[in-house]
């Protein structure tokens, strides 16, 4: 047991537990001391439950490996899930199904999330070019997922040169395989960077880009260039976006003491098109996940369409109006040092001292940076970017139902 107890450092990783050279299970961390300190507290059968608290009262050694991100974490944990069967990771799924990354095979493939159970029945009628798995935990591989797109825009479900640009591609994570706008040779190279990252070869994805990008720079291709500059901070920064986990807020952000304490975060957004439908939502993250019981919907009133700043003006004075909704701890508008600025003006005029970062956005609507407190920013960015996300994410939803409606 003492062999167990060793120092482990404050980074994201994988961990073995091992009976000799047996390997009885394999778990990710985002932080691997805090994550393995937890399997030695008193009340480790609540949280972990008995196998768990049999298979740690066998183990006899731990070993680690240390990750870049939990992102990375993630990929390796399930690469290594797959080339051991640790018998503690089937058993603990208790016969549920694992998940996997599934890329088609098809002139523009698509990148898709597939249970281990429909793969096996052949329920689903797709060609796989290549499988990535088993990933243990669905809502994990989600935002693993997500994150990878925002790097690597890919097809899911639209239809190539159909004509007509896809949802995704408005919001930049589609190239525009349904519009026409990416070559089949272009959006195979993209799909081969996925590919890479879910090998666990992010430094070979680095050097290849860093190559490409030069060959750009040379010819003078420089929005192109650019474009791989932005993939390559993306990729090194990963750690920066990372996965949002409760773990981390309970174990990284909220300071010894403040354990009970919920942490809300809300985020606002508006959406319209060409100045109809204006809308504006309200959406609430509590201590790391989504609160969508508390979410808020606004129909613009005024009549000022296309007006972002005027409208986001509206539905914080709507919001204010309604003092039985708990006041956040911090506040989050879409956009930069106008948006900021009138959420300020909001809040001051209330006398209510909250503070507020506004999300700025590149031209392929991914967030680039976060204004605001820097303190604040570093604490709190990954639940700064989800929060903004889910904003996006109900407006445009929100929007599109009463376009629809219209229509």
């Amino acid at each position: 047991m003492d062999q167990l107890n060793k120092k482990l450092p404050d980074t994201p990783g994988v961990y073995f537990f091992k009976k000799g050279v047996e390997i009885l299970y394999i778990g990710k961390a985002t932080s691997l001391r805090d994550r393995v300190r937890s399997y030695f507290k008193a009340d480790v059968i609540n949280s972990r439950g008995t196998l768990i608290v049999q298979m740690v009262g066998v183990a006899t050694s731990l070993m680690f490996r240390a990750t870049d991100s939990v992102l990375e974490a993630v990929i390796l944990e399930a690469e290594l899930i797959k080339r051991y069967q640790p018998k503690y990771n089937i058993r603990d799924k208790d016969n549920r199904s694992f998940n996997f990354v599934v890329i088609t095979k098809e002139e523009y493939p698509r990148v898709l999330i597939e249970r281990g159970r429909a793969l096996a029945n052949g329920t689903r009628e797709i060609r796989i070019k290549k499988i990535f798995g088993p990933f243990p935990s669905g809502s994990e591989l989600r935002e693993a997922l997500r994150i990878t797109r925002k790097i690597f825009p890919f097809r899911d479900k639209c239809a190539p040169n159909s004509g007509k640009a896809c949802f995704n591609r408005q919001i930049g994570l589609c190239p525009g395989v349904c519009s026409s706008e990416t070559s089949v040779a272009d959006y195979r190279r993209e799909i081969r960077n996925i590919e890479l990252l879910f090998s666990g070869k992010k430094k070979k994805i680095i050097t290849d880009l860093k190559k490409e990008m030069s060959e750009y720079a040379l010819l003078q291709k420089f929005e192109f260039a650019n474009q791989i500059k932005r993939q390559i901070f993306a990729l090194e920064h990963i750690g920066d976006i990372s996965l949002i986990k409760r773990e981390m807020i309970m174990n990284s952000l909220l300071k010894e003491g403040e354990k009970d304490k919920i942490f809300r975060i809300e985020a606002y957004d508006v959406a319209h098109h060409a100045g109809s439908s204006n809308v504006g939502v309200m959406v609430v993250v509590e201590n790391s996940q989504p609160s969508r019981s508390e979410y808020k919907k606004f129909k613009i009133r005024g009549n000022y369409p296309a007006d972002d700043i005027r409208s986001l003006r509206e539905v914080l004075d709507r919001r204010l109006n309604h003092p039985e909704w708990r006041f956040p701890d911090l506040l989050v508008v879409d956009g930069g040092k106008l948006q900021i600025a009138v959420a300020q003006e909001v809040l001051d005029r209330d006398k209510l001292s909250i503070p507020v970062l506004g999300v700025v956005k590149n031209d392929r609507h991914a967030p680039e940076r976060v204004l605001g407190d820097p303190n604040i920013v570093k604490k709190f960015e990954s639940f700064i970017l989800l929060a903004n996300s889910e904003a996006h994410r109900f407006a445009i939803t929100y929007h599109r139902k009463l376009q629809s409606k219209i229509k």
